[in-house]
């Protein structure tokens, strides 16, 4: 019935994960459940064993804090071709703490081995994108790009900056991620290029010949030099081809400061270059994207306040079993009404 997927233990002590491959799952893995916890795979047995594994249940799903939904079309991939009826929020709306926000109607049989895999989905989608909505609120109608992918595991950077996207930020810089979302990568360049050609504007120059019909001109102005006099040698050279600068200060120079940020906005201006914008990075916060954006930067790169962000748990309760409302103790019997809930499946 349905999709092959893992329904015995015998399965559990056969496996064998071959010697040398990345410990990601991959995405069969996923399906057939093999990320599930073993107890679901008990739980199949047992239910088997009584008679009861196709019981048609309704299952609930609410988050731990208030946040910013996300998951939900991963999820249906993951449950696509079940027979099962999937209600929830749509993606990028906010929920309160215990707030339903996906209901699952089927046989048990069908979904029940994917619990862990669903809550794990919409608790990390959830987590980024609610971070990445501070950010965006925190930055009013300034760019936001995500630029967490080097801060986690490559399997999961796609999921994280696609979540960011949904939380509201205006770009991402991996490409899985951003393609996933349907958009192109967005980022500048890092010190590395810099580092190698020995200087910033040498690089600049490339960069605008080879690239500057395709994506803005955005240069690294804090490799080598100071960063205001950097921007305007810079600027002189490219003049009007120059999109921005970037302030990448590191923390051992006591990072981007506000005063920086004034600082290099001041001299660009007197020095005839009002049109060149300042991006900032390194360390972003919410807190200092308001501080550096009253300075005078005009986009933030954010890397670990998103793809750091605490995942929001996630909990599924059973709370109709064969069309009767049961509940745990502790907790209220039958489905919990919630309008805002769309049909998904």
């Amino acid at each position: 019935m349905g999709r092959e997927r893992i329904r015995q233990l015998a399965e559990v002590a056969a496996l064998r994960p071959e010697p040398g491959r990345l410990f990601s799952a991959e995405h069969h893995e996923i399906r057939y459940g093999w990320t599930t916890d073993i107890y679901f795979v008990r739980t199949q047995e047992i239910l088997r064993h009584l008679g009861l594994a196709d019981t048609p249940v309704v299952a609930e799903i609410f988050g731990g804090r208030d946040g910013v939904f996300a998951g939900t079309v991963e999820v249906m991939n993951l449950l696509a071709g079940l027979p099962v009826e999937v209600w929830a929020l749509p993606e990028g709306e906010p929920f309160r703490a215990r707030e339903v926000v996906m209901r699952i109607h089927g046989p048990y049989s069908e979904f029940g081995v994917y619990e862990t895999a669903l809550l794990g989905i919409l608790a990390s989608s959830s987590g980024w994108a609610t971070a990445a909505r501070a950010c965006r609120e925190a930055a009013g109608d300034k760019r936001v790009i995500c630029f967490g992918a080097r801060h986690v595991h490559p399997a999961v950077a796609p999921v994280m900056e696609r979540a960011a996207l949904v939380g509201g930020v205006d770009g991402a810089s991996c490409i899985l991620g951003a393609k996933l979302a349907g958009r192109d990568p967005t980022g500048t360049m890092p010190h590395a290029a810099i580092l190698v050609a020995g200087d910033t504007l040498r690089v600049a120059l490339a960069y605008r010949d080879l690239m500057g019909g395709s994506a803005p001109v955005i240069v690294l102005v804090d490799t080598f030099k100071d960063e205001a006099e950097e921007a305007v040698r810079v600027a002189e050279a490219l003049r009007e081809d120059l999109h921005g600068v970037r302030l990448d200060t590191p923390s051992e120079r006591g990072g981007v400061t506000p005063e920086l940020v004034q600082e290099v906005r001041a001299r660009l201006d007197r020095a005839g270059f009002p049109h060149v914008r300042i991006f900032v990075s390194g360390g972003i916060t919410p807190e200092r994207i308001r501080s550096l954006g009253a300075a005078g930067a005009d986009a933030f790169g954010v890397g670990s306040y998103i793809s750091a962000a605490p995942p929001i748990d996630m909990t599924m309760d059973l709370k109709e079993v064969a069309g009767r409302p049961v509940a745990k103790r502790g907790r209220i019997p039958g489905c919990i009404p919630n309008p805002r809930l769309e049909r998904m499946m």
